[in-house]
């Protein structure tokens, strides 16, 4: 069925039919999460939060990775942390595990941070500024 130009909406994200720019649905997206900076995430992955490294391989290959981070490439990811899917990652043992999420610069992590939350990890959330930003902040590097 098509949608009519009468129908655009600006609501949830995700909405069969929605019209919407990825300016805003980026947006729509973070006013959902509760989403930390470079110290907060260092501090939450040292009291049991699981930080997850989406980038992709020439990203991690000329940066570097954090230390103890799950690296895990975002078409993987929803398979990888449903605490309930056959092919999860050791770490995916509940729906109440924090996960912070981390890209490059902050933007492809907020979005995989709210499809994680449509999963069920409701304290999904994700890294802003991403990996550039905890590095530049001199949070331990690998590599």
């Amino acid at each position: 069925m098509a949608v009519s130009s009468g129908d655009n909406r600006v609501g949830d994200p995700g909405v069969v039919g929605e019209q919407i720019g990825i300016d805003d649905l980026l947006e729509k997206v973070r006013e959902g999460l509760d989403r930390v900076g470079p110290e907060r995430a260092f501090e939450e992955a040292s009291s049991g939060a699981l930080l997850v490294d989406i980038r992709y391989a020439a990203l991690r290959d000329r940066d570097g990775l954090i230390p103890g981070a799950l690296v895990v490439e975002r078409n993987e990811l929803e398979w990888r942390l449903d605490p309930l899917g056959s092919h999860r990652a050791a770490e995916a043992v509940s729906h109440d595990l924090r996960v912070v999420v981390v890209c490059n610069e902050g933007y492809a992590s907020s979005l995989a941070a709210e499809s994680l939350r449509r999963l069920g990890l409701y304290r999904a959330t994700d890294l802003i500024g991403g990996f550039q930003a905890w590095k530049g902040a001199g949070l331990p590097v690998e590599g």
